[in-house]
């Protein structure tokens, strides 16, 4: 297909397929003349792709450009193929942290070990915890760790079912796709879950529903 069949089949438009050609994160088509290339449905898969990790992940083309070529390195194991993804979400640190949070990272840290999770101490989803405890014990709403442990139990549970759905009989890319559309996409799902679970309890328990 040509770059306007191209970009009516994946709904983008063709100034921004232009652009990911020189940015390089969607490979070139097939030249059959001067100017002019034809593409395939390997390219509107990865426009999809691309959008998704954009739109429902929040990553940037840079990072969405870490994402992908690790997706395509074959040499990369699916642990560290994961790594880039949560790498790629953030969030980063970019100052020296306050000594309070310091002190939750601490505490995180303490948590993780406690319940036996084999974690990279430069896990970006550490800094993350540590923040937010931060925020909670500045607001007043509980000083240790253990409030976090219903939560850590509950993902636990579900990043173990998640990670069993990845189809180990597939080829390689789509498992490692699988791998990485899942981090991404059942993140956003799970927030929008929790919310919609929050406005039904707080309806059974409030309003008399």
């Amino acid at each position: 297909m040509r770059i306007s069949e191209l970009s009516r089949v994946s709904g983008v438009s063709i100034a921004t397929i232009k652009y990911y050609l020189r940015a390089g994160v969607l490979g070139p088509g097939r030249h059959t003349a001067r100017n002019q290339a034809q593409y395939g449905d390997a390219h509107a898969h990865r426009l999809r792709l691309i959008r998704v990790l954009m739109d429902v992940g929040g990553l940037s083309l840079a990072a969405v450009s870490d994402v992908l070529d690790a997706i395509d390195d074959n040499r990369l194991p699916l642990h560290r193929l994961m790594g880039v993804a949560h790498h790629a979400l953030g969030p980063h640190a970019t100052a020296a942290p306050a000594p309070d949070v310091t002190e939750a990272q601490s505490d995180v840290g303490e948590l993780i070990e406690r319940l036996g999770w084999k974690v990279s101490a430069r896990a970006p989803a550490r800094g993350a915890l540590a923040e937010a405890l931060v925020a909670l014990r500045r607001l007043g709403y509980g000083g240790g760790v253990e409030v976090l442990a219903p939560y850590a139990e509950l993902a636990g549970e579900l990043a173990g079912r998640e990670l069993t759905t990845v189809a180990t009989g597939a080829g390689r890319h789509e498992v490692v796709e699988h791998v990485v559309v899942g981090t991404v996409v059942f993140e956003a799902a799970f927030v929008a879950l929790r919310r919609l679970a929050q406005e039904h309890h707080s309806a059974v328990r409030f309003a008399g529903g």
